[in-house]
């Protein structure tokens, strides 16, 4: 293991903020490929039962419409996207970016208990996810990031200031 682990080290995979970077950006393009398909009625059309169970998100449909949720939600994740991209320079963007995606990752994890047939009766119900569920756990890692690149930058910037 000690070789291996040199070896990383020597290819620069060790890196101080590799993994910082990485994941800003990473999240940069899942916001924006996210974003985009949120701007077809389609995309929201396929997520009502998702979206009309969710604690913090069912109000979308019947205040904006269809057609208005997908404009919303497209446009909040373009937004928390270009903050995220934009705190490469500017750590305080950055936290707005980080603190929209938090939001947004529990927004979506607070329906997980309540989506429709989430949870596979033939396997016995819950914990047995059904897919239509399942896709969801995968917000958990996003929350995760989130949280991590929120306190980064947080970090950054209190540092920053402290220098002044």
């Amino acid at each position: 293991m000690t070789y291996i682990a040199n070896l990383l080290s020597r290819s620069g995979l060790l890196k101080e903020d590799l993994d910082y970077h990485l994941l800003r950006i990473a999240m940069v393009i899942i916001f924006a490929w996210f974003g985009y398909d949120k701007w077809f009625e389609a995309e929201i059309r396929g997520l009502l039962p998702i979206i009309t169970h969710g604690p913090f998100i069912s109000w979308t449909i019947p205040v904006l419409g269809i057609h208005g949720t997908a404009i919303f939600l497209g446009s909040a994740e373009w937004t928390f996207g270009t903050l995220l991209l934009l705190g490469f320079w500017n750590k305080k963007a950055g936290m707005l970016g980080a603190i929209g995606s938090v939001a947004t990752f529990v927004s979506t994890l607070t329906v997980l208990p309540f989506v429709p047939d989430g949870w596979n009766a033939e396997a016995g119900g819950f914990p047995a996810m059904a897919m239509n569920a399942a896709f969801l756990l995968k917000d958990l890692v996003l929350l995760a990031v989130s949280l991590y690149l929120l306190r980064q930058d947080a970090v950054r910037v209190v540092e920053a200031a402290s220098r002044n």
